[in-house]
């Protein structure tokens, strides 16, 4: 079965441009146009008529409008940094056309910031009657924890993010490991077979939470994918100057991008 990968968002956690910052990249960035401009980071998976969204940063609702995303069936999350969670508020009127209520998958200490926040959307007296209407789901933290959706299983991919592990996810051939400065071996078997790799890649210069160009070059060398997008960039890395540096295989990522892939789970993976 075929599916859509959609980049919603291919920045750092502040995005770029960069607020106050007149480097030529975030310069460049004030074009809407520029492959430069960067919102948080998100991904949309689409199959079968469903929409799976993985993280809901500060810039869902602009990120839903650009692509014209009018339905959401299922939100994973990878972790409880702002950039990840802060645009759950948004996934309010897509809730509403929910029979029962829009399903969200976090482990426990996501699932838990996450109420912290919006005590207001999950508590259980007084609640606000437009809150989100949705029902939080808490998932195994232990590598391979499936979270079947609509015929697709969506795999658990523990990966380092500075001194936390959070999630990544593998569906089918592809897998989105977003904010990782490392791969434990536990998750490697998870990640055989894949066509589509797409990998934390913040920066020149090593970073203690984020994997920085030359090692995630290096991870994509070791699991070898048939192609891979580094995601989650600064304004260090300019996206023309950069592609024309990397093997052929490999490309930064850029808001609004659409890859198609096999969303069925290969037997050998």
């Amino acid at each position: 079965m075929e599916a859509t990968l959609t980049f919603l968002g291919s920045g750092t956690s502040m995005g770029v441009p960069t607020l106050g910052c007149s480097c030529a990249v975030c310069t460049s960035a004030y074009d809407p146009a520029s492959p430069n401009r960067r919102t948080r980071p998100s991904v949309l998976v689409s199959f079968d008529g469903h929409n799976i969204l993985i993280d809901t940063g500060q810039d869902f609702h602009v990120q839903a409008v650009r692509e014209n995303l009018r339905r959401v069936d299922a939100v994973l999350y990878t972790h409880a940094h702002a950039d990840h969670v802060l645009g759950m508020d948004d996934l309010r009127p897509l809730s509403f056309a929910h029979p029962d209520s829009l399903p969200l998958y976090a482990d426990e200490a996501t699932a838990t910031v996450i109420e912290r926040i919006f005590e207001y959307t999950f508590r259980k007296v007084d609640r606000y009657p437009t809150s989100a209407r949705v029902t939080l789901h808490r998932i195994a933290e232990a590598a391979g924890t499936i979270i079947p959706l609509f015929g697709v299983d969506f795999i658990r991919v523990p990966v380092i993010h500075g001194r936390n592990t959070i999630a990544g996810y593998r569906f089918g051939a592809a897998a989105y490991l977003t904010d990782m400065s490392d791969i434990p071996n536990e998750s490697l078997p998870l990640l055989q077979n894949l066509d589509i790799l797409v990998l934390d890649a913040l920066r020149h210069e090593p970073h203690p939470s984020h994997s920085h160009l030359a090692k995630s070059i290096e991870l994509v060398e070791k699991i070898a994918p048939a192609r891979a997008f580094f995601t989650h960039i600064s304004h260090d890395l300019d996206h023309d100057a950069t592609n024309a540096s990397l093997p052929s295989h490999i490309r930064l990522a850029h808001d609004g991008l659409k890859l198609t892939f096999n969303i069925r789970q290969p037997e050998s993976a």
